[in-house]
């Protein structure tokens, strides 16, 4: 039988058979931006939906582009780039004042499995096949001392298998493959875990699911160095960073206990239990805010979206994205990230100084 995953690709494709799109809009905006001149990189490491939604979360990085590359047949289709000799690959446009050729590489190789030659977890063939493309002798020559450093470090009983490969051309993918963790949360959570991705990456690094590259010299935040000790690094990654954490692989999507959740940061009161609900999203739901005051909600144009996103007050860390569709009778949806918050269960509110909030749970 056909996995889920690809019968649900299957029926998308059927719907939306545009090649470029908004894909080649966007490589067109980016190429003639005279403001900033942004470098690129082409990397392979399996699904391009996952390198995709991983690398944008990457500071400096502008926009992320799957596609195919390293076959010879041009102009390649999701039907046919394996038949042409093509990979699933992504083309990441950074800002090098911002982050590193190396920086990349780095946070790349944590987000595959690099010793795997043979695909990537569910994914098998040589269209899944990890590999990076060099443009210069310098990028090769980073690539290589990257490896070197892995295979030493005695991470993995295997050395690693990312092929190193001359980048000759990138086609970007149709334009349903485009930003598709944002466009279909739901299906990509459920793909990311169901194809072992999620399990590997948590096992692999289980003290940072999403590392932010080692090697990154500048910090775009200031006077954060108590917060970077006081946080994980994923809590910093999304509270300071405005980043992303896994759907359905986070601490509190599935919680079902009595109490409230306040600001990782700060304590501030946020939301109640009495007002989550499952949304199927893969992260914590609200369908209203326990303590109003304690909200900022702020325009969000990022990944070509209009997007209402969801800030503390006091602590101004960010939460996650408001959304028109929620249960009544609010029919809002507060999706937030389990990163940015903290649960106080209901037996433990009196004790850390909450204790106004056990009327919520009082019986009628």
């Amino acid at each position: 039988m056909m996995p889920i995953y690809l019968i649900m690709l299957t029926l998308i494709a059927a719907c939306d058979n545009t090649q470029l799109g908004q894909a080649e809009v966007k490589k067109q905006m980016q190429t003639n931006d005279k403001n900033v001149k942004y470098a690129t990189a082409v990397l392979a490491g399996g699904c391009f939906w996952c390198v995709e939604a991983d690398l944008k979360k990457l500071p400096g990085v502008k926009d992320v582009l799957s596609g195919y590359a390293g076959g010879q047949g041009k102009n390649p289709t999701y039907e046919n780039y394996t038949r042409l000799g093509h990979i699933e690959a992504v083309e990441v446009y950074y800002d090098p004042g911002e982050i590193s050729y190396a920086d990349i590489l780095d946070y790349f190789l944590r987000h595959i499995d690099p010793t795997d030659e043979g695909g990537q977890f569910a994914d098998r063939g040589n269209g899944y096949r990890p590999a990076i493309f060099y443009q210069t002798e310098e990028e090769k020559n980073i690539a290589q001392k990257l490896f070197g450093e892995l295979d030493q470090s005695g991470k993995f009983s295997r050395p690693v298998a990312v092929a190193l490969m001359k980048h000759t051309a990138f086609y970007p993918a149709e334009e349903y493959h485009q930003d598709y963790a944002a466009k279909n949360p739901m299906h990509y959570g459920a793909y990311r875990v169901g194809s072992g991705r999620e399990g590997f990456l948590r096992q692999t690094w289980p003290d940072n699911v999403c590392p932010l590259p080692r090697r990154q010299k500048q910090d775009r935040t200031k006077g954060t160095g108590n917060l970077k000790k006081k946080l994980s690094p994923l809590q910093y990654e999304v509270t300071q960073l405005g980043g992303t954490e896994p759907p359905f692989a986070n601490e509190y999507f599935d919680n079902k206990r009595e109490g409230i959740y306040v600001d990782v940061v700060s304590g501030e009161p946020l939301f109640s239990s009495q007002d989550k609900y499952d949304s199927g999203s893969g992260w914590p739901s609200f369908s209203r805010v326990l303590e109003p005051a304690n909200i900022v909600e702020r325009q969000d144009k990022s990944f070509g979206m209009i997007r209402t996103e969801v800030r503390s007050k006091k602590a101004d860390s960010h939460l996650g994205h408001l959304f028109p569709d929620g249960p009544q009778p609010t029919g809002m949806r507060y999706c937030v990230n389990s990163a940015a918050l903290r649960f106080v269960a209901k037996e433990d509110l009196a004790r850390e100084g909450y204790g106004d909030y056990l009327k919520l749970f009082e019986k009628k």
